[in-house]
């Protein structure tokens, strides 16, 4: 029986893990989460009551948080890429670069995101700042660390480079990648054309609308 992954293909954590199932070509049934699904929603909820995605089924177990599930697939249902090395020292090079693209780029993104579809007299300008302060520094940062690397740990593409592609490419919709991040610029546009991120980009091409912020005319 193939893997169940309860997810929505507009949601940068799930395009996480679909990156992974694509790089090992691994099979798995897309269970939509979706409004006016009440049946998906209701599957959702019993595997994990805090309504979280992507929530993956696999043959009984439950697995959650999108690094978890990559690290996952990558010890289940290995193809053949290997998304987290062997190595213990390369490994942590990759994790640590994984957590920096979903605390430091990720995270304030859903910051700019959520506040703009609160109600006008709710929104949190000093947060938002301090959200698009964070987003520069961490541009920064990223440009030097990725001066004559390819991919994020330096190596093979991996875990990492699955949480930098949809991390990058929202980031730049929301607090757009100026001409002082080359090196920024021209991963991401490397992640673009790795076809398992670019198949999920076009997976979730038809639900660009929903985005608050307004989807730019490209990517």
């Amino acid at each position: 029986m193939p893997m169940k992954l309860y997810a929505h293909p507009f949601s940068s954590y799930c395009q996480k893990v679909l990156i992974a199932l694509y790089e090992h070509e691994a099979p798995f049934e897309l269970r939509l989460v979706a409004p006016g699904d009440a049946q998906v929603a209701a599957e959702h909820e019993a595997l994990w009551p805090l309504k979280r995605m992507p929530v993956l089924l696999d043959e009984g177990r439950t697995v959650v948080e999108a690094s978890i599930i990559v690290e996952y697939i990558d010890l289940h249902h290995p193809g053949s890429v290997r998304l987290l090395p062997e190595a213990p020292r390369a490994a942590l090079d990759v994790r640590m670069m994984d957590r920096f693209f979903d605390n430091y780029i990720m995270t304030p993104v859903q910051k700019l995101v959520f506040d703009s579809i609160r109600a006008a007299e709710n929104r949190d300008g000093q947060g938002v700042a301090e959200a698009r302060q964070l987003l520069d520094t961490a541009y920064r940062w990223l440009d030097g660390a990725m001066a004559g690397r390819e991919w994020a740990a330096g190596g093979a593409f991996s875990l990492a480079d699955c949480a930098a592609g949809p991390a990058l490419f929202y980031a730049d919709w929301a607090h757009p990648l100026g001409e002082a991040f080359p090196n920024v610029r021209a991963y991401r546009q490397r992640l673009l054309a790795r076809p398992s991120f670019a198949r999920a980009v076009d997976e979730a091409r038809p639900y660009r609308s929903f985005f608050p912020l307004g989807a730019p005319d490209r990517d």
